[in-house]
This record gives structure tokens, C-alpha cells and sequence, in this order.
């Protein structure tokens, strides 16, 4: 097995994964997706038709139209931030603040003539883009994970993807053979349905996930999708608040499919996680 130095990994928050052995990388042996990966997709997938199954080729930079803030679409948006430890202060505020734009609007609702109570709502000039802050890409890839059983031994879910990244890294260290997803390089690991592939959405991107090691448990802006197909010369990944929505991406793969590398002006994928469940 190829040795790599290994610096103390610093977890943040509450939760402390099994500290890194004192060196390694890895096992390099590569198991297919199981029934877990194949959970993982369908929760992905069941959460993209919920938004309308968008989907788009390569990298476009923004949709035709931004879906409108629907209760459907909020609810959704709110399930994804209650898996998340960070979930009750960020939905108690998104409420307050629809409750605020709502309220002007239902005090001058006529009233239903049978029940005595004002019609519903539903203000049309406010996009779901309006419920960005804080990003809620990495609430989407926890949420997906809960649905599909993945226990918290296995994904600590969090609002960062930085962190759960950390949390994955540190565990495949610690655990090669009994951890249930292995970091990859893209070059390595030509990702299949079931597999995370994240990017670094930082002004000086990671070269590959093993550099995030010198600086575990510090903040980086990252963007996870989780890969629902792979073949023909292509990746689809699925993943949340991409243009605002849920989207499904296709990418261009190399012959051996391995994901190509995204555009100059896009942030650089670093690491493929292997799911091995």
C-alpha cells in the first residue's frame, strides 16, 4: 500500500470522528455499488421529480425561469434543512420570513364564502432563490442520505459540505476496509451510480482531497453531487441549489469514464467517494 504522510486531523463541531491511523491511504480495492448506492439514487431521483425533473447538459450558467416559492417547494426545502444539525435556526427564519411576505397579502384576502376563512396565498412574484441564504446544498446531499438509510456512523450529515467531507475522510483513514465511502482521485475512480463527487468552489481550489488533510475542520466552500448514471461517455450527477433548484447535471466522461475535469471558470472537482454499500 502506497504511504502518504498523514497530519492530526481537527474535526469541527460536536461530532468527532475515529482518529486517522498513523499513516496510509485507502484499501485500493474497489467494490461495486450495493443496494445502500442504489438507496442513494433513488432518493436523489425521488427528490429531483419533486422539483419538476430539470435537467440541462455541461455547465449552463442559469435556468429559463427560477421556480416560484410554491408550500410544496418550501416544505421540500425545509425537510432537506431538518436533517441537518444547523436545521431548527435556519428553518425557524425562513418561516418568519415568509410569514412576513405573506402576511400583508392574507390580511387582505377576501374570505371563502362556505369555511368564513381567507383563500390561500400563495405570493407568485416570490422565487424560491428568495430561501438561498445559507446555501442549502449540502442540507440536500444530508437529507438524500437519511432518506436512504445511511446511518450517522457512516454520514454525519451537517450544513457544510466541507465538514462532512472531513467527517468521510477521517473515517476511510481510520477504517479502509469497514468504511462506507472511500475518497477517490478523479483519475482513480470513474464515479458509478451511488458515489459523491464534490468540487471546491474556492479562489484557490484544491489540487485532490488528500491537500484537505493540512487544513481539516477549517471552512471551505465545496459543492457535492450525488451520481445517479454513469456510461456512454457520461455522468449525470443530481444535486440541490444548483441553479436554484434541484437539478440533474449530464457531464462529459473520458473513455474509461472517468469524469473529465470541469471548465477554467468552474470549480475543479477534487474527489470522487467511492460508495461501497
Amino acid at each position: 500500500m502506497r504511504l502518504l504522510p498523514l497530519l492530526a486531523v481537527l474535526l469541527a463541531a460536536c461530532t468527532t470522528a475515529p482518529p486517522p491511523p498513523a499513516g496510509g491511504t485507502p484499501a485500493e480495492r474497489p467494490r461495486p455499488g450495493g443496494a445502500g448506492a442504489a438507496r442513494l439514487v433513488a432518493a436523489a431521483e425521488g427528490e429531483w421529480r419533486n422539483w419538476g425533473s430539470i435537467a440541462v447538459e455541461g455547465w449552463p450558467v442559469a435556468l429559463d425561469r427560477t421556480p416560484d416559492a410554491t408550500p410544496a417547494l418550501f416544505d421540500r426545502l425545509m425537510t432537506y434543512w431538518a436533517a441537518t444539525p444547523e436545521g431548527p435556526e435556519v428553518i425557524a427564519g425562513h418561516q418568519h420570513f415568509r410569514d412576513t411576505i405573506n402576511a400583508p397579502v392574507a390580511a387582505s384576502a377576501s374570505l371563502d364564502p362556505v369555511s368564513g376563512l381567507p383563500f390561500e396565498v400563495v405570493p407568485a412574484n416570490v422565487a424560491i432563490s428568495s430561501y438561498n441564504t445559507p446555501a442549502w446544498s449540502a442540507a440536500f446531499v444530508s437529507h438524500a442520505m437519511a432518506s436512504a438509510g445511511v446511518p450517522r456512523a457512516e454520514f454525519d450529515p451537517s450544513a457544510s459540505h466541507a465538514l462532512y467531507v472531513d467527517r468521510l475522510i477521517a473515517m476511510a483513514l481510520a477504517d479502509p476496509e469497514g468504511a462506507a465511502f472511500l475518497p477517490r482521485g478523479l483519475a482513480e475512480r470513474a464515479p458509478r451510480p451511488g458515489d459523491l463527487v464534490c468540487a471546491d468552489r474556492s479562489a484557490e481550489p484544491l489540487a485532490d482531497w488528500t491537500a484537505r488533510l493540512s487544513e481539516s475542520g477549517r471552512f471551505r466552500p465545496m459543492h457535492c453531487d450525488i451520481v445517479v448514471r454513469a456510461g456512454g461517455g457520461s455522468v449525470d450527477l443530481i444535486g440541490g441549489n444548483v441553479l436554484d433548484v434541484v437539478l440533474r447535471r449530464r457531464l462529459p466522461a473520458d473513455t474509461e469514464g472517468h469524469l473529465m475535469q470541469a471548465p477554467p471558470d468552474r470549480p475543479p472537482f477534487f474527489v470522487v467517494f467511492e460508495n461501497r454499500r
